[in-house]
């Protein structure tokens, strides 16, 4: 039934070259940053101390808290981890301890016990009268360290975005804090995620944020321990860099990407939107290096993700194999706690890889096919190599910029399918 006339173009293998400064020795770097922050003078011999850790697959993540739980020890206190990621994992404590077991963390690897819990603890209001609420267990420690990322962010674009002060706001508020953050959309994210931060900076024990930035090669480019009068300027900076760092697509117009795989632990919305330019909460967020994308196909589901298909709404077509995996109430309790259901809209799914880049490329309109705009990338975290057309190929031999930043490592082949019609990994 979806056989399709068309042909598939030949594709070339390329690599990006991107400029992708690293840290070599991050513990030694992270142990440096927690020394010149004064971290051993803000603990008391037994403090309780909860390091807040979110749902991210950030590089090396499960080294970086057990380094601190070290240098807590050391200190004095008494670590523990807390779950600080809003309502993913299903909006339960057991979720979020298997969210964050996926992500390399547990009692044994990081040598801290982990308290998960959904109840919260109102420790302010905003200047509209909108409660705050923190992680019950963290308002009630001697410390909280907060531990995240710095990026940009998927949905808006402002001068705070993806990191400890979204952290602070959504993450350690768990579903009742994201819910209420996220019920007031563009304001929540642009306004109040910021406002939020500083009532809990001013009224919970916050003793240090921990941001990392990394390089496009999901490696660590950057790590800086923060007190909290520094957090708001220093995230500010940290958020120009992470942009500045981060990989793209280097093309300007495409007809069809190929996206082998989606998932939470690649982005909080599946695919990153910076990458592929598809931003559902305002015309105004977008990102203007982004490219022009007809179609849009995603075939597979990360393991990693659990079932949440959050962000599947950013694709054209699917396939019927990443469909059986979603789990309908994990991806809807994220979807409905942000308020924004468009992403979990499933789009129209295929028996088969083959059939659904086939029809990608049929819905571009009249095009022809063997001259295709065509590019495929692992996943949207994963850019420095990729597939590309014939077409693009020509144009990055005749385009002097692109030449300089794209090297072609093959010549032009057919793609390859298995028997039941999916692509050969």
């Amino acid at each position: 039934m979806w056989r399709s006339n068309l042909s598939i173009p030949k594709m070339v293998r390329v690599r990006q070259k991107i400029y992708a400064p690293k840290i070599d020795n991050y513990i030694s770097a992270l142990r440096e940053e927690l020394n010149k922050s004064g971290l051993r003078d803000k603990i008391k011999p037994g403090a309780k101390i909860a390091i807040a850790v979110g749902s991210r697959g950030i590089a090396h993540i499960a080294e970086i808290v057990a380094s601190i739980v070290e240098e807590v020890k050391k200190a004095g206190g008494e670590p523990f981890i807390v779950p600080a990621m809003g309502s993913h994992g299903g909006a339960t404590p057991e979720g979020q301890i298997a969210v964050l077991k996926s992500l390399g963390i547990t009692r044994e690897s990081v040598g801290a016990p982990i308290q998960a819990t959904m109840e919260v603890k109102e420790v302010g209001r905003l200047s509209n009268g909108t409660p705050v609420y923190v992680d019950k267990a963290a308002a009630n420690a001697d410390g909280i360290i907060v531990v995240n990322r710095i990026k940009p962010h998927t949905d808006f674009k402002g001068r705070i975005e993806s990191g400890l002060m979204k952290m602070m706001a959504i993450g350690l508020g768990k579903q009742k804090g994201a819910e209420i953050i996220h019920r007031y959309q563009l304001e929540g994210y642009h306004k109040l995620i910021p406002e939020a931060a500083k009532v809990i900076m001013e009224k919970t024990p916050i003793i240090l944020g921990v941001a990392i930035v990394e390089n496009a090669r999901h490696e660590i480019a950057l790590i800086r321990a923060l007190k909290p009068k520094e957090i708001e300027e220093e995230e500010a900076k940290l958020l120009e860099i992470a942009k500045d760092l981060m990989a793209r697509i280097p093309f300007r117009e495409i007809d069809v990407l190929i996206v082998d795989e989606m998932g939470k632990n690649i982005s909080g919305t599946g695919m990153d939107t910076n990458v592929i330019g598809r931003f559902w909460a305002s015309p105004e967020e977008y990102e203007p290096r982004a490219p022009k994308i007809k179609r849009i196909v995603v075939l597979d589901l990360t393991e990693e993700s659990r079932g949440n298909a959050v962000g599947i709404g950013l694709a054209d077509i699917t396939t019927k194999r990443l469909v059986s995996k979603i789990d309908f109430e994990e991806t809807f309790v994220n979807c409905f706690t942000s308020t924004w259901p468009e992403t979990a809209k499933i789009p129209p799914f295929l028996p088969s890889d083959r059939d659904a880049i086939l029809m990608a490329i049929r819905c571009c309109g009249p095009i022809d096919p063997e001259k295709a705009k065509i590019v495929r990338i692992k996943n949207t975290l994963e850019l420095e190599y990729m597939w590309i057309s014939e077409s693009l190929c020509e144009l990055v031999k005749r385009d002097k910029d692109l030449s300089e930043r794209i090297e072609i490592l093959g010549e032009p082949e057919e793609m390859q399918f298995d028997v039941l019609g999916n692509l050969a990994k």
